[in-house]
Formats: C-alpha cells, structure tokens, sequence
C-alpha cells in the first residue's frame, strides 16, 4: 500500500508517498516525479521503506511563485523537510540524473541526514573539461524552448544527452526503449503523446529548472569530508551518454570507482526487479 502526503514548505507544497517497511530510503529525480520511480519502489518495499516525492514546481508539488528558479539546493533543503516530516534523522539515498544532483547538494547541505548517497548518473557539467562548450549548448537548449516550443528543444536536449544524434536518429545507448530522464512522454523525453500534466512539467524544465541543475557544481571537499557514504552510478549501456562522463569525472574527484547498474541513465524503468536488486547490493556491500 502507498500512503501520499502533502507537505508545506518555503514557497511550494510537497507532493510525497510512502511505501513498504524497513531500512528508510529516499528514491528522487528532477525533473521526474515519484509516478516515475513507482515500479523500482514498488521491487524495493518489501524490505525498505521507500520514499519519493514529486519536486517542487513538478505535478503534484505546487510552487507559490509559478516563476521561482528551481535550485538544487532548494530541492535538497526540500528533501530534509520531508525527513523531517517523516521523523527520520537520517536515510539512505538514491537519486537519478537531476535528482542525483539534489543529492550531491543533499550531502553538502545536511552532512548528517543521509548514510548512503547513490549518485546515479548526474549531469554536474561544470566539472567537465569542456564546461564552457556544455555551458553554452545548455543554453541553446533553453533559447530553443523560448523561440521554437518545447518539441525543438527537446530533440536539441535529447541530441547533446547522447540518446538521438543531431539528426533526430536514435543513438545506441538509447535503444531497447528505456531512453533516459528521459526517453518516453515529455517531462522525460520527446517520445509519444504528452499530457497536460507532462507538458507544464516540461515547460518547467525547460523555463526553471534545466540551467541550475547544469550548472550545479558540486563541492568535493563538502562530499568528502561528510559522514555520508557517497556513490556514483553509471548505466552498463550507458557509455554514449553525456551523464556517463560526469560520473566517471566525478567520482574521480570524490577518489572513488563508478558503481555499474543495469541498463542506461534510465535503467530502472526497463528493469525496476534487476535494478532494485543492484540497489540493495550497493546499499549493504
């Protein structure tokens, strides 16, 4: 059963849902919500009790200010809230893509709230080589939305991620349909028919979020010097992707080696069961 609950915080209402029973995880993503994370939840609640929640300004977690930035410290300040909320000092952690860059932020911000922090392939940009050229295809990305909607900019996102080429042809990492955040509906992707709801969340993205989580640089000193068991995740089909490199980037930095899962930067919708499995093993090794 999955208990949903709202949450008042600075500026927004907070959508979460709380599932199964045990150790206390956090599952996040940005701009995914928690619908996302349902099924790999739903492999972990037979012995984890699993939140997740919807970010703020996405579907069910509402802003004040319809036109407020999204930072990822703000999202992480949000996620202390919810274990606030919950009475939890401290949880496991396991965010995907700009939900692994709340959780850096998480861990810089709140040392002594997370025990494990998995990093699954986040798009910290600004510790590459090429930040600059990175830093300026970013913001081609969000002049395209502005001018051209949200179907240009998302083929121009999808094509600097690595799942399609400049063309609009599939790339490799992105076959057997798993994509990435994402490869299916807008938020996540170009792919199929939208909603309404996956059409705000997009412009969402794309208007307030997409810049802060690019440009998000995370603080090696902060990461390393918190009790916090830090991780980074990679994708086993993820090499053609822009996130592969940020990880490996990273946890060099952090003096680490990536941690393989299943599939690309969206594994754990192709396989929620394997995924979960590789989870939990990362979780106690």
């Amino acid at each position: 059963m999955t208990a949903t609950h709202t949450l008042r915080v600075p500026g927004a209402q907070l959508h979460y849902e709380v599932r199964g029973a045990g150790p206390l995880l956090l599952i996040m993503g940005s701009p995914m919500e928690a619908e996302a994370f349902a099924s790999l939840a739903d492999a972990l609640a037979s012995d984890h009790t699993v939140v997740t929640h919807d970010p703020r300004g996405i579907s069910g977690s509402t802003l004040d200010d319809p036109d407020e930035d999204t930072l990822p410290d703000r999202r992480a300040d949000d996620v202390a809230a919810i274990l606030d909320a919950l009475g939890a000092d401290t949880a496991d952690v396991f965010g995907s893509s700009g939900g692994a860059v709340t959780g850096l932020a998480l861990v810089a911000r709140h040392p002594d709230r997370v025990r494990t922090l998995v990093a699954h392939e986040p798009p910290v940009m600004e510790i590459l080589p090429d930040a600059a050229e990175q830093r300026a295809k970013t913001e081609d990305i969000i002049e395209t939305f502005h001018k051209e909607g949200q179907g240009a900019a998302w083929m121009k996102f999808m094509a600097v991620a690595g799942f399609v080429t400049e063309d609009g042809e599939s790339a490799e990492s992105s076959e057997g349909g798993e994509g990435g955040e994402g490869g299916e509906n807008a938020p996540d992707g170009p792919f199929g028919e939208p909603t309404e709801q996956d059409l705000a969340n997009g412009a969402r993205f794309f208007g307030h979020d997409l810049r802060g989580t690019a440009r998000y640089v995370p603080d090696i000193a902060a990461l390393t010097a918190a009790p916090t068991r830090v991780l980074v995740g990679v994708g086993a089909e993820s090499q053609g992707l822009i996130t592969y490199r940020t990880s490996t980037v990273l946890a060099e930095l952090l003096g680490t080696r990536p941690v393989e899962f299943p599939g690309d930067h969206a594994g754990f919708l192709g396989d929620p069961k394997g995924f979960a499995e590789a989870l939990r093993n990362t979780l106690t090794s």
